[in-house]
């Protein structure tokens, strides 16, 4: 088993394509973390400038947003309604103010369905797009503050860390592990291997912890070059930067991903005698993984999926949270990837040449 894997771990240290995969991935993680590391409190006098709208259904501190408070959403939207009302509508200005007041008792769903009524059936957009405001100075950095009262900067950055760095991990790893069975899987040396001393447990160990042990080392490079940015880019805001948040980021929502991407290209390559089936099969469970959907409210959005290989972190910087059942989902990929590798050794018993 080690003497597989050690030789899969050397050649691939020796493919150009590793260290090309290494530098694309460190670039297209940054372009999509740098604006979390602009991250400061304000200075006295400092503002952020933008032209976006005052209030919008997702924005982050660092364009200058907060959220906006429970009562202030309301008042927010109850304005919104009824300017839409007297211009859209046509009606006056008391008809309108009227038909607000109807609604002061309700909650946002039933204000919603009372206005569908009077033929307003987008008033929850409305409402959607009050989620957050532009901040003062103060506000902004009272919001950064009460973030960072108990969770240090990298707690928050390390989820989008993994967001992003697990997205390339997928791709990477699908394109990466395409020859880990290229050579077995010929056909001289696939039936040489069956008359060899080496048991079904042994060879498989040694090429799934081959595989899986390159994806480690690929994420651990990951893992250490943005742990560094970070903490070089907070070096003058005070902001609290740790390691362990990287490392436990990434074995909970990107190592998981690369057993079950390694253990299916184990499956499809011993059933077919060739990885290459494998690749657009992969692609395709990348997309199912990654493909948003709507949730109870009907909000359009990255929920999750039942035995998905990506685990994204839309939203905010500070407010972001994986998918619901995440963790739980990840358990159920370790355990259906012991599965898949059990099953590659019946294959691979059932075809060997005593």
């Amino acid at each position: 088993m080690w003497s597989i894997l050690k030789r899969e771990v050397k050649n691939y240290m020796k493919n150009p394509l590793l260290w090309l995969g290494m530098a694309v991935g460190v670039f297209m993680v940054f372009q999509n973390v740098s604006p979390y590391l602009s991250i400061h409190y304000l200075k006295e006098g400092e503002t952020i400038v933008n032209d976006y709208p005052e209030t919008v259904h997702d924005g982050d501190v660092y364009e200058g947003y907060v959220p906006t408070e429970k009562e202030l959403r309301r008042e927010m939207w109850e304005k919104r309604i009824q300017e839409v009302l007297i211009s859209v509508f046509k009606m006056d200005n008391a008809r309108a103010q009227s038909i607000i007041d109807e609604m002061k008792d309700m909650d946002i769903m039933a204000a919603c369905s009372h206005l569908e009524e009077y033929g307003f059936y987008n008033a929850h957009y409305e409402f959607r797009n009050t989620a957050y405001r532009k901040g003062t100075r103060e506000e902004i950095n009272f919001y950064i503050s009460k973030k960072l009262e108990n969770r240090a900067f990298s707690y928050y950055f390390s989820r989008k860390f993994a967001d992003f760095a697990g997205l390339f991990m997928g791709f990477f790893a699908t394109v990466l592990l395409s020859v880990l069975y290229r050579q077995d899987t010929r056909k001289n040396t696939y039936e040489l291997l069956h008359t060899k001393p080496v048991s079904a447990g042994k060879y498989l160990s040694g090429k799934v912890g081959g595989g899986f042990a390159v994806c480690l080392i690929t994420c651990a490079a990951l893992n250490l070059i943005f742990f560094g940015i970070c903490l070089v880019s907070m070096r003058n805001s005070g902001f609290e930067v740790r390691l362990t948040d990287f490392l436990l980021a990434s074995c909970l929502y990107i190592l998981p991903n690369m057993l079950m991407i390694v253990s299916v290209y184990s499956l499809i390559s011993l059933l077919f005698k060739s990885p290459l089936p494998a690749v657009p099969f992969l692609f395709l469970y990348i997309v199912y993984s990654n493909m948003g959907s709507r949730n109870a409210e009907g909000i359009y959005g990255y929920y999750g999926r039942p035995l998905a290989i990506m685990v994204r972190f839309p939203g905010d910087f500070f407010d972001t949270a994986p998918p619901p059942m995440a963790l739980l989902n990840q358990s159920f990929l370790i355990l259906a990837a012991i599965c898949i590798i059990f099953l590659s050794m019946q294959i691979w018993k059932r075809r060997r040449v005593y």
